[in-house]
């Protein structure tokens, strides 16, 4: 469906770029003729990704936590001096730790809220201001998480995926007299990196969970690269303010969204214990 010159001419950021979900999408980005601004917050890593990802196209990077305005405000300045302009955002940095509500500090619960809520609309809003809007030209892609029926476990990025969800909404509602889509990506359960950061009692819990999904599998970084890719190009010219799931229907089985929540009680009672 894409051809190799798709993104010839555009460049691209990517945040969280350094692995997961976002190397995935930055390869697919530079393989079909991007050039790439990789960005993450440690500065080692993020560097030896750039060079692996430099066998695909023109790939660059810049440590940046989205939570701080100076960093933000660098990463900016690195892509006009790089690139000159910026045609794609894709807002996918954040983080989050599985807890019950119950179990969530206000620091972990501030944390999570800045990190994937503060820190995409402050990108969003800086790209745009700097970018997007004088180009009257651009796209930005959110990548949230499955919020369809709540976030049991995970109430606090819960919340701010579903902030980002109603963000991505009037952005382009309001964007859309700049020419600049917004759309959102709410990836199911992913088989990445990210899945062995968890404790054991969630890692235990992943085979089950895969039964549950209507399609028997989890999915992988790379047909959430090729969604992301399809909405940022040319051939979605006409949608925007849509969030689509890319989970093998996993947001329709509803199961027992509990279990995971339980199990955390029990492991957060075992370590106190």
């Amino acid at each position: 469906m894409f051809a190799k010159d798709l993104f010839k001419d555009k460049t691209a950021l990517v945040t969280g770029g350094r692995s997961g979900i976002g190397y995935a999408i930055a390869q697919m980005m530079l393989e079909l003729g991007a050039k790439v601004m990789i960005a993450s917050r440690k500065e080692d890593l993020l560097k030896q990704a750039a060079e692996t990802l430099g066998q695909y196209g023109e790939c660059h990077y810049q440590a940046c936590d989205i939570r701080e305005s100076d960093q933000r405000k660098a990463l900016m300045e690195k892509i006009k001096e790089t690139f000159g302009r910026l045609d794609i955002l894709v807002n996918n940095a954040g983080g989050q730790f599985p807890a019950p509500a119950e179990g969530i500090s206000e620091n972990g619960w501030n944390t999570v809220i800045n990190n994937n809520l503060n820190g995409t609309f402050h990108m969003s809003s800086l790209m745009g201001r700097n970018f997007f809007i004088p180009q009257k030209e651009g796209t930005i892609i959110n990548i949230i998480a499955n919020i369809y029926r709540g976030f049991p476990s995970m109430v606090h990025t819960g919340a701010a995926r579903a902030g980002v969800d109603n963000l991505t909404k009037t952005l382009a509602v309001e964007w859309g007299d700049f020419n600049v889509r917004v759309n959102a990506i709410a990836p199911g359960t992913i088989q990445s990196s990210g899945l062995d950061t968890y404790p054991k009692p969630v890692q235990d819990l992943l085979g089950e969970a895969r039964d549950a999904v209507p399609l028997k599998r989890f999915g992988t970084v790379e047909e959430v690269a090729h969604a992301t890719c399809f909405l940022a190009s040319p051939l979605a010219a006409y949608i925007t303010g849509v969030t689509l799931y890319v989970d093998g229907a996993q947001h329709l089985n509803s199961g027992d969204t509990m279990k995971l929540t339980r199990i955390m009680r029990a492991f957060t009672k075992m370590k106190k214990d």
